[in-house]
């Protein structure tokens, strides 16, 4: 793991531990590296409770409920399949928080999507948000850049929904 991805490990550490809430991910294109990431650090069994890697439209769509018309409809590749693997995900494996990623990482793409393009979506129960990736930097790149820009979503999206505690003072975060 490279160095700024245990970096943000840690950020995770501390603000997950200290709220006491959990987190799983839902990958596809990304093959499990994001759970990878989130568990290289030691106490991360204290808030990660599981991944699911569903390469399989199949698997997104018995495990996570993706609905499979709009993998019909608009590819596994969409914002709407990274939303609803969050939310399946959240109620799948019963965390607080989750991040998904689905994509064509390389070589090959489908149904007019680019190769290189990487939705990845985070949320709670309430309100979740995505990011779409269009990378051309070769497959491996392509995965490691995606990995990282999920691991920054998940975060912000925490740090603007949990409070930080600041000695004994209690502190909100807010996304500027």
């Amino acid at each position: 793991m490279d160095f700024e991805n245990k970096v943000l490990s840690k950020e995770l550490l501390a603000l997950l531990y200290e709220s006491n809430k959990t987190v799983g991910t839902a990958e596809s294109c990304t093959s499990g590296l994001i759970a990878s990431v989130i568990t290289a650090i030691p106490g991360s069994s204290d808030y990660f409770k599981g991944s699911i890697v569903s390469y399989s439209d199949e698997i997104k769509i018995n495990l996570l409920k993706v609905n499979d018309e709009v993998i019909k409809e608009k590819t596994a590749v969409c914002e709407e399949v990274a939303i609803q693997m969050v939310k399946g995900a959240i109620e799948t494996l019963n965390v607080d928080y989750a991040v998904s990623a689905t994509g064509f990482a390389g070589p090959g793409a489908e149904g007019g999507v680019s190769v290189g393009t990487i939705w990845i979506a985070c949320g709670n129960k309430e309100e979740q948000t995505s990011i779409m990736l269009s990378l051309d930097e070769g497959r491996e790149k392509n995965i490691s850049q995606a990995v990282h820009s999920a691991m920054l979503l998940l975060l912000d999206f925490i740090k603007s929904h949990e409070p930080s505690r600041i000695g004994d003072e209690v502190v909100e975060l807010t996304a500027e």
